[in-house]
C-alpha cells in the first residue's frame, strides 16, 4: 500500500471512530476501529484506559453516555504522518450532565464550555492503537466557575475562539499582569 493510500485509510478510520463516538455514541463501533490492545489517555486528567476491557468500561460508563446533547466539534487542523494523525479541534458544550472525562466528580454547572483540544492518534496494522488527548484544563475549570480568581493567569473560552479566529487579541494576560 502506498504511503498516500495508507494515510487516506487512516484518516477514514479515524473519522469513522469519531463518528462512532460523537454521533452513534457506540462503544462497540468505536472498539471495532481499534487494535486488540488499545489505549486512551486523557492527559490533563489521567483518565482513560490501557486495555480493551478497561476501554469498554470507560467508553460505556464514563464517556459516550456522558456526551451532552449540544456537544460540537469544530476541526481546526489535521497533520497526517505514516502511522499517526494529529488533530486540532475546538470542543463546545453545555455542562448539563455529569462528565467524568472532562470534569470528574463535578455536578452539572449549566455553564457553556469551549476549549481547544489536540488528539494524537497512533495506528498499528490498520487499526487505532492509542489516542492521547490534550487540552488546558484550567480553561475548562474557569468556564465552569471553579477557578473564580480573576487574577490567576488563566483564560476561558477566548483561548478556543482565538484558535478559530487568529485576529482575536493576544497577550491580554501579560498586559493585565503588567498593570
Amino acid at each position: 500500500m502506498s504511503e498516500s493510500s495508507a494515510a487516506s485509510a487512516q484518516m477514514g478510520l479515524w473519522d469513522n471512530h469519531l463518528q462512532s463516538e460523537f454521533s452513534a455514541k457506540s462503544t462497540e463501533q468505536a472498539l471495532a476501529t481499534m487494535t486488540d490492545t488499545p489505549r486512551v489517555n486523557v492527559v490533563p486528567l489521567m483518565v482513560g484506559a490501557t486495555s480493551r476491557e478497561e476501554l469498554e468500561v470507560f467508553y460505556s460508563k464514563h464517556f459516550l453516555n456522558q456526551l451532552p446533547p449540544d456537544i460540537e466539534m469544530t476541526p481546526v487542523s489535521r497533520t497526517v504522518g505514516t502511522e499517526r494523525i494529529v488533530d486540532e479541534m475546538v470542543i463546545r458544550f453545555t455542562h448539563s450532565m455529569q462528565m467524568d472525562w472532562v470534569l470528574p466528580g463535578i455536578p452539572p454547572t449549566g455553564k457553556r464550555i469551549e476549549f481547544a483540544m489536540v488528539a494524537i492518534v497512533q495506528f498499528d496494522k490498520g487499526k487505532i492503537a492509542h489516542e492521547h488527548l490534550y487540552w488546558d484544563n484550567a480553561t475548562i475549570l474557569r468556564q465552569a466557575g471553579l477557578l473564580p480568581d480573576p487574577l490567576l493567569p488563566v483564560c476561558g473560552a477566548e483561548s478556543a475562539r482565538q484558535v478559530l479566529d487568529p485576529s482575536q487579541p493576544m497577550n491580554e494576560l501579560i498586559r493585565r499582569a503588567m498593570r
